[in-house]
């Protein structure tokens, strides 16, 4: 029961974690069928749920892109990097400067350092885990995991709320999208699968690309429905449907709803890449990260509310600086060339964007040339969404701990929800019919506002 208050692929795509969890395992310890919803069902149970719920608030033309830096990126080498402290600590490599004057990120961040009069980049995230999934599960829920690791989240990602309370800016497309694949922590749980993410699936760089899940219900193929949408249009398409329905009973009322999204439809240009010049495609990189940013590009434009993307491999035990040579790259340029769309396309105060893993790295490089996991400081980058830009926060001068404007990844998600119009205090009835705040640590980042 919903409660509202009172007033107020590039390498390692879908790697395996060091906690022994493959990707596709959060899936299958899950709710989600093999591939996803087809569209038909996620209308079907959308519209099941909505006859029984309390309407949505008033929507507003908002959404979010949240990138997903699953594996925990360094924050070292990224955001805040530390040239005076020890090589031990800072690394083998460099600061460059950025366009604020006195502040510095990575060298491996040089498209991303000239633009932070777009960015805000909050220095200060802590938490006190330092494993994949409860991490995970608190960057993505706001709330830890409990029990064993893996299989499916207990309390509902942010995606699967907005997708809740604010629905798609357009009915024609869905609330909430995953690129390429569902987020480790980015499922529904006791809110039901009407909203789970729509997948997908297949990857925005493969040329061959196309939304598998894009389709109708498993039992009607898109050209018997053409024939069946011939005939009825030459006779009375209402009446015939209707007439038939014994022996066509695929095409019910979702069924016809999904031809719209599939063909001809607002959503099947959104999710064409194509339509895009081949110039821009370029500048955002000809990868999965570079195009699944795109995409989301596209869809928050379209009139998706909620966009994630897995940018994913960042968990760098191991020889973390030529790893860090081949992905960093592929990141910034992605993440530079979306922030400069926003902007370019006056969606700077429409569009929230933000990037953030699960943890930072350990501030001493590890015996194996590799960084460890740490929840004590991590790096976020926000964009867009009519906030204040530049640096929040800091840490002390070998990375281990914040010093000033201490937060949490649950106010990132109360900013978030700021921006769609969301109160963190309404409550959900979990499975044991328990209330539970959208979000119980609730407080906003005041230097961004």
């Amino acid at each position: 029961m919903l409660r509202l208050p009172h007033a107020q692929s590039t390498p390692g795509e879908f790697a395996e974690f060091c906690d022994g969890i493959p990707r596709r395992g959060f899936l299958g310890a899950g709710t989600l069928t093999f591939g996803g919803l087809t569209l038909a069902q996620i209308l079907r149970l959308r519209s099941v749920a909505a006859a029984s719920e309390t309407p949505p608030p008033s929507r507003q033309d908002t959404s979010v892109i949240f990138v997903e830096l699953a594996g925990g990126p360094t924050q070292f080498e990224t955001y805040d990097p530390k040239p005076s402290a020890p090589r031990e600590y800072r690394g083998e490599f460099g600061s460059t400067p950025t366009n604020l004057a006195g502040t510095h990120f990575s060298e491996l961040m040089p498209k991303q350092s000239r633009m932070l009069d777009k960015i805000a980049i909050v220095r200060s995230i802590q938490h006190g885990h330092n494993s994949h999934d409860p991490s995970s599960h608190l960057s993505q829920t706001g709330y830890y995991k409990s029990g064993p690791k893996g299989g499916p989240n207990q309390l509902p990602c942010f995606g699967s709320i907005i997708a809740k309370l604010r629905g798609p800016n357009h009915t024609a497309l869905p609330a909430y999208v995953a690129i390429p694949r569902i987020m480790r922590n980015g499922q529904s749980a006791f809110l039901g699968q009407a909203y789970n993410p729509f997948e997908t699936v297949s990857d925005p760089n493969d040329p061959k690309f196309h939304v598998r899940n894009l389709t109708l219900a498993s039992e009607l193929d898109i050209s018997r429905l053409e024939n069946r949408r011939s005939l009825l249009s030459a006779l009375d398409a209402r009446q015939q449907l209707q007439d038939l329905r014994e022996s066509a009973s695929a095409v019910d009322n979702f069924s016809r709803q999904a031809f719209d999204l599939v063909h001809g439809s607002r959503a099947k240009k959104a999710f064409d890449l194509s339509q895009e010049s081949t110039a821009l495609r370029d500048r955002y990189g000809r990868n999965t990260v570079g195009q699944s940013m795109l995409l989301a590009r596209r869809l928050v434009e379209s009139g998706v509310t909620c966009v994630t993307v897995r940018c994913t491999g960042w968990d760098d035990h191991n020889n973390i600086a030529p790893n860090l040579r081949k992905r960093a790259p592929v990141y910034d340029q992605a993440i530079a060339t979306l922030i400069e769309e926003i902007f370019d396309r006056g969606l700077q105060e429409k569009v929230l964007v933000i990037a953030m893993g699960e943890f930072g790295r350990t501030p001493r490089i590890n015996k194996n040339a590799g960084r460890d996991h740490w929840g004590a400081l991590m790096s976020v980058l926000l964009a867009g969404g009519g906030l204040k830009t530049g640096i929040v926060g800091g840490s002390n001068s070998k990375g281990e701990v914040p010093v000033e404007s201490q937060y949490r990844p649950e106010n990132v998600l109360a900013m978030v929800y700021r921006h769609l119009g969301i109160n963190p205090e309404t409550t959900f009835d979990d499975l044991s019919g328990r209330p539970r705040y959208v979000l119980e640590q609730r407080a906003l980042i005041q230097e961004l506002l």
